[in-house]
């Protein structure tokens, strides 16, 4: 636009004023430009929500051999709690798959608690588990003298 404005001037039919005024509109505007899309897309990227888990999912499941475990600890590493029901399986066995489970819950900084006979619940590390719930069936004289 710069040089049409000094033909124009060169020609003398446009007045020097208009032509100065004109060349600091110009400038105004490219100092309040705004922003690249590309800073914007930047912008973005870094707003995290509030809500980062929105379906929160609980498994249950009900292992028939050792080699099932493997599955609930990418149950784990998905951030899902995982209630496991080991009464199908042998008690060598059972012994074995909350071994692994430990170990799995110990590395992702979970937790593990018993919540009835054979019956674990897994955690991941954005889940707390609060409270306690004691095995009043284990004992069996308290739970006859509860009859």
């Amino acid at each position: 636009m710069g040089v049409m404005n000094r033909f124009m001037s060169f020609l003398g039919l446009q007045e020097e004023e208009e032509i100065v005024e004109r060349e600091q509109i110009s400038r105004d505007e490219e100092e309040y430009e705004p922003a690249p899309v590309e800073t914007r897309k930047n912008q973005r990227a870094n707003v995290v929500s509030i809500h980062s888990q929105k379906n929160v999912k609980v498994v249950l499941y009900e292992p028939r051999s050792y080699e099932e475990a493997q599955e609930i600890a990418d149950h784990l590493r998905a951030h899902r709690t995982v209630v496991i029901n080991l009464q199908r399986v042998r008690n060598d066995q059972a012994m074995r798959i909350i071994d692994f489970l430990s170990g799995t819950v110990y590395a992702l900084g979970g937790g593990i608690s018993k919540i009835g006979g054979n019956i674990f619940m897994c955690t991941p590390d954005t889940v707390e588990i609060q409270g306690s719930i004691s095995e009043i069936l284990g004992d069996d004289q308290d739970y006859n003298r509860m009859r």
